[in-house]
């Protein structure tokens, strides 16, 4: 890999070497590394472009990384990645897309991600997109994520937008079984012109399970954002969204939360938060010594941390 393609994947998925474990790493639409264990095999898919990451019943304390990027400008990359996680293991899966766009042309990157949590298994997901480049081409990935959660499983997602994409449309649909948990933390800034969708589907099926979808985000300049979150609860269950949102400039966001109860002990809430800085926040940094944009920039970043 050369240099650009390392420094992407610095940025989607922290390594600065070969990682630990397993790992699958994706370069401009084709395989550019591949590691498995005793635990953990990533097969190739033979019927469409994308791989099979099967995690035996029992693994505790593995990670599997999976980063995607791109350094071709007009390249368009789609994958289909399956995760078939076994009963009452304990995993982290990292994931992420770099996109490094000089040219003209649209670079773009779509996956869809689908997980098939067993019984009492535990999985961390975090899925970081980053785009750069001094090109005029756009930078757009739309990620699709799609969760199917057996008695007793436990996932946690974390998504991480922060610069470079020009636009997104990020899908999440779930489904739970009995005392299943699953936990969604996003976090997303925009700026200039761009335009960043969020829109989750939660199905609370089984007697007992929870979801918390929460949603952190700024939008700078003239950016527009939407946040979607649908919570069905369908069984005796807990479901909770959450959407706090910072606009500057002349940045738009939208927060359409709806939550319906088709089981008399469905637990449903929703919470939706939009507005400037405070202008309390930014004299109180001033008097420290920080300029306004400085104290602007000490906000948002401890916003998003």
């Amino acid at each position: 890999m050369d240099a650009i393609q390392r420094s992407l994947l610095e940025q989607v998925a922290g390594l600065h070497e070969v990682p630990e474990g397993a790992y699958n790493i994706r370069a401009n639409g084709q395989k550019a590394g591949r590691n498995t264990t005793a635990n953990i095999d990533i097969i190739t898919k033979t019927d469409k472009d994308g791989i099979d990451i099967i995690i035996k019943p029992g693994t505790k304390h593995e990670s599997v990384h999976i980063p995607v990027v791109l350094s071709m400008s007009g390249l368009k990359d789609m994958v289909y990645n399956d995760f078939f996680i076994g009963e009452d293991s304990d995993v982290t899966i990292i994931a992420g897309c770099g996109i490094h766009n000089c040219g003209e042309q649209v670079s773009e990157h779509s996956g869809i991600h689908t997980f098939h949590v067993g019984k009492n298994a535990r999985v961390r997901y975090v899925e970081r997109h980053y785009g750069e480049g001094d090109g005029t081409g756009e930078n757009i990935m739309n990620p699709t994520t799609v969760v199917e959660m057996e008695e007793g499983g436990y996932m946690e997602m974390e998504t991480t937008q922060i610069k470079g994409v020009d636009s997104t449309i990020r899908t999440t649909t779930a489904k739970l079984g009995p005392k299943a948990t699953l936990i969604i933390k996003e976090k997303v800034m925009t700026h200039g012109q761009q335009l960043a969708k969020s829109d989750f589907t939660v199905d609370l099926d089984g007697e007992g399970c929870h979801t918390n979808v929460i949603s952190r985000s700024v939008a700078r300049d003239q950016s527009r954002q939407i946040f979607l979150a649908r919570i069905n609860g369908n069984a005796a269950c807990y479901g909770h969204s959450e959407c706090d949102a910072i606009i500057m400039d002349e940045g738009v966001v939208s927060a359409i939360p709806e939550v319906t109860a088709n089981c008399l002990d469905a637990q449903l809430v929703h919470e939706a938060a939009i507005g400037k800085i405070a202008g309390e926040q930014l004299t109180k940094l001033m008097t420290l010594g920080l300029t306004e944009k400085e104290a602007e920039e000490q906000i948002v970043n401890g916003f998003l941390k």
